[in-house]
């Protein structure tokens, strides 16, 4: 189970890596935001891409700007993002996506109803990418995502940990990498009736983000329930990530990976052990 937190991502992006070139397989991925995305590329067999292309375009005002905010809507670029990036500049293994038989699940929030919507990918196709945006789009600086009968916006809205799901999905064993170090606790969001207004053609993600805290505290409750009762391997980041939202910085997008990277190794040996029970 992988947590979102837009550029925290990049140290889930270091573990995962690890545990890809260590040959560790498992049978389902369930990613909420920048887990979503950055996740996938397990499921391709696609070490070291993540880093990569963020690296490459952490300046390009094509890809996260508030130019792209103010002339799309999106401070990430829809297009240029999830569509030309991925075929064009540092292709997505398309086909290995859909040969491996680990389930891939993202999970986004239905901007009419306020329910999570949990959706299986096993074709990589346009229909994916757009699941995969949705799961990141973050509201105030994204619009929402069209897909069937759904409306969607960025998962972490409405199951930032989607642990206690993936388990009613049948996988008892779970590795699950949060962005936020132990002890962490949410704290209710501020200037709640400028949120209410800026949102006001969305309501119910208004109050989806006025309560968010409460969900996620009580996530992190249930996280370390299942660690205590030796279901659950938790990584979790030590020290406390420090890298933005939106971060331009090579060089921190860098030692963010590198972060998970260490930690991915150190306890490599753990994950294979606890994955063989």
């Amino acid at each position: 189970m992988l947590e979102g937190g837009a550029m925290r991502g990049l140290y889930t992006a270091g573990i995962l890596d690890v545990m890809m070139e260590h040959g560790i397989d498992f049978d389902g991925i369930v990613g909420v935001s920048a887990g979503a995305a950055f996740g996938c590329n397990y499921k391709s067999g696609q070490a070291g891409r993540v880093i990569r292309y963020n690296k490459r375009f952490a300046r390009d005002k094509r890809y996260c700007s508030m130019r792209s905010l103010i002339t799309t809507g999106n401070i990430y670029n829809a297009d240029f993002c999830y569509h030309v990036v991925p075929r064009e500049y540092d292709i997505f293994n398309f086909a290995a996506f859909e040969a491996n038989p680990m389930e891939y699940w993202v999970v986004c929030i239905d901007v009419d109803s306020g329910e999570p919507v949990y959706q299986r990918c096993d074709k990589g196709d346009d229909e994916f990418l757009e699941w995969i945006r949705a799961s990141c789009s973050m509201p105030l600086v994204s619009r929402p995502v069209t897909i069937g009968e759904h409306r969607l916006l960025d998962g972490g809205l409405a199951d930032s940990m989607p642990l206690q799901w993936f388990q009613s999905q049948g996988y008892d064993r779970n590795v699950v990498i949060l962005t936020r170090p132990a002890g962490y606790v949410k704290e209710p969001v501020g200037h709640r009736r400028a949120l209410r207004w800026l949102l006001r053609r969305y309501p119910v993600v208004a109050q989806a983000l006025l309560q968010r805290h409460e969900l996620y505290n009580a996530q992190l409750q249930y996280v370390a329930q299942q660690e205590q009762l030796g279901n659950t391997l938790v990584f979790r980041p030590d020290p406390p990530l420090t890298i933005g939202h939106t971060c331009h910085d090579p060089e921190q997008m860098q030692a963010t990976y590198e972060q998970g990277r260490r930690h991915g190794e150190q306890r490599i040996d753990e994950v294979a052990a606890f994955l063989r029970v």
